[in-house]
């Protein structure tokens, strides 16, 4: 084994998602308001957004997401957001921060990320891409693991494809210059994170669903422990 791949958001992130996305679109949706004429635009807005997500999430070789999910969006909206990146870049600077309160990091994720980067293995924040960088390197703070230095950080603006297809896993493995068989995909998402292993990548299910099939399964405090035996 060569490489870690660390899911991000139930994994080295303790979050309610359910919590958190809800706070996130209120905020983008403000956002969105302040440069929309009318309620009936931000309605119409909000559903794009949606919209635009879901193209994402499907096969669309050749193109980042950040393409298919501005193409989409400007397709519903006939607004192009890169006419307002400077709004959105200012949403993501100032607001998104503040929508962290009680999430922090999970027990043993420190532990985990330090002992794979002792280990000499390349690591990786493998959070499903849909989020520009931005967002992300704020969730990974609110994780307390914005002072260690990873090898990748999996987001909207570089990556083809997202969780659970294959290619996300690919191309993952390609960033950090390692083959997918010589990689350990943690997550807690049997869904979209146990899929790597169609890749030939082991898993590491931290989950809590009953009968999950995975290489290993534990919590982050038992995987520190057992990743000098796997890279050995």
């Amino acid at each position: 084994m060569r490489a870690v791949l660390f899911d991000l958001d139930g994994t080295l992130l303790d979050i309610d998602l359910r919590t958190f996305l809800g706070r996130y679109f209120d905020g983008l949706g403000r956002t969105l308001g302040s440069i929309l004429d009318d309620d009936g635009d931000l309605e119409t807005a909000m559903r794009a957004v949606n919209e635009a997500t879901d193209a994402m999430m499907r096969p669309h070789p050749g193109l980042t997401n950040r393409e298919v999910f501005n193409a989409e969006f400007c397709r519903l909206t006939s607004l192009d957001l890169d006419d307002h990146r400077d709004v959105f870049d200012r949403f993501y600077a100032e607001e998104f921060p503040s929508l962290g309160g009680g999430y922090g990091p999970m027990p043993g994720a420190r532990a985990a990320m330090e002992a794979a980067l002792a280990l000499g293995l390349k690591v990786a924040v493998a959070t499903n891409p849909i989020f520009p960088r931005a967002a992300i390197d704020h969730r990974i703070a609110w994780a307390g693991l914005d002072d260690v230095e990873v090898h990748a950080v999996t987001s909207y603006e570089w990556m083809y494809a997202c969780k659970p297809h294959a290619e996300y896993f690919r191309q993952t493995a390609e960033a950090l210059g390692v083959e997918p068989r010589e990689c350990l995909m943690v997550g807690d998402d049997r869904a979209l994170d146990l899929p790597a292993a169609d890749t030939g990548m082991r898993t590491y299910y931290v989950g809590s669903a009953a009968g999950t099939s995975a290489d290993f399964a534990g919590d982050l405090v038992e995987l520190a422990r057992l990743l000098p035996r796997l890279a050995g």
